[in-house]
């Protein structure tokens, strides 16, 4: 009898996940750091250019920064990409990553207030992109006893997707499927008085024109709604990627003050904007952030 995972993925996704079943297969087989060097080689030198994600970074980067030099913008494609299949291995490879997780240490001006209110159960909207690594400061949360709701998109493919979510619940939880059923319990649990994560930089046709980088691009404005609705502190954080490629720095900035959820969404893009100068190689230069504008 097939299993019940079967049964919703098909035969066709079944041999579709085999060679991705495979490739983490073989990584699991070295070290936890050799492990991530190898994988972001792998997306830097043989992914990114053999699927067109150079092609997707340098237009991103034209579009914002003209003037870069060739040499690098060709550094920051490989850093980009090198991240990129770090992440991805980090999100299957929880023992190795829960380790370096776990080493990082709360800093920023933030810190204090955000374990405050969580320790009084005062609503936390958490926001953060597409850098480093963002799991990092749910993982210490969760060691603290708070765990921090987080919507996911689900994968295509059922079966890659059942070993995703169970690697993610090993990390932290809540995680909540996409969709409004996953969006009303995220938000139940603000109301309660716990911590959201939204990323909020991907491109949303319904979202505000903002700046971001120089140039327009359309943002959400929900997290600052949210936190405006239920009187929430809206709190930026990064978890920063250290040289070494395998541990972090956490950076919790303060409270966005609140204002007008325009006010406050460009205030986060401004807050992103800045930790991107810094680091450009660790943002994921691979969306069309820009589209629509």
């Amino acid at each position: 009898m097939a299993k019940p995972e079967f049964e919703r993925g098909g035969i066709v996704n079944f041999l579709l996940d085999l060679p991705v079943r495979g490739f983490f297969g073989l990584l699991a087989l070295l070290p936890y750091r050799t492990r991530l060097g190898a994988a972001g080689w792998i997306g830097a030198h043989v992914l990114a250019p053999l699927f067109g994600v150079n092609r997707r970074i340098r237009t991103n980067l034209a579009h914002v920064w003209p003037q870069l030099a060739p040499p690098r913008i060709r550094q920051l494609c490989r850093e980009v990409s090198d991240n990129s299949a770090r992440l991805m291995v980090e999100s299957f490879s929880t023992r190795g990553f829960l380790k370096h997780a776990r080493a990082a240490q709360i800093r920023g001006e933030g810190r204090d207030t955000l374990l405050q209110a969580l320790e009084t159960q005062t609503p936390v909207v958490l926001v953060t992109g597409h850098f480093g690594n963002y799991q990092v400061l749910r993982v210490l949360l969760m060691d603290r006893g708070f765990g921090t709701a987080a919507i996911y998109r689900p994968m295509n493919n059922a079966f890659t997707n059942s070993r995703y979510i169970r690697h993610m619940n090993e990390l932290a939880s809540p995680n909540l499927a996409r969709g409004m059923r996953g969006t009303r319990a995220m938000l139940t649990h603000l109301k309660k008085g716990g911590a959201i994560l939204i990323l909020n930089d991907q491109a949303a046709f319904e979202g505000r024109r903002l700046r971001f980088l120089g140039q327009p691009a359309l943002t959400m404005t929900s997290a600052a709604e949210f936190a405006l609705r239920f009187d929430a502190l809206l709190i930026p954080y990064y978890g920063i990627r250290r040289p070494n490629g395998v541990d972090f720095d956490v950076v919790v900035e303060p409270p966005i003050p609140p204002s007008t959820p325009t006010e406050m969404t460009q205030a986060l893009n401004d807050s992103l904007e800045a930790m991107v100068l810094r680091h450009p190689g660790q943002w994921f230069w691979i969306h069309r952030r820009w589209k629509g504008t």
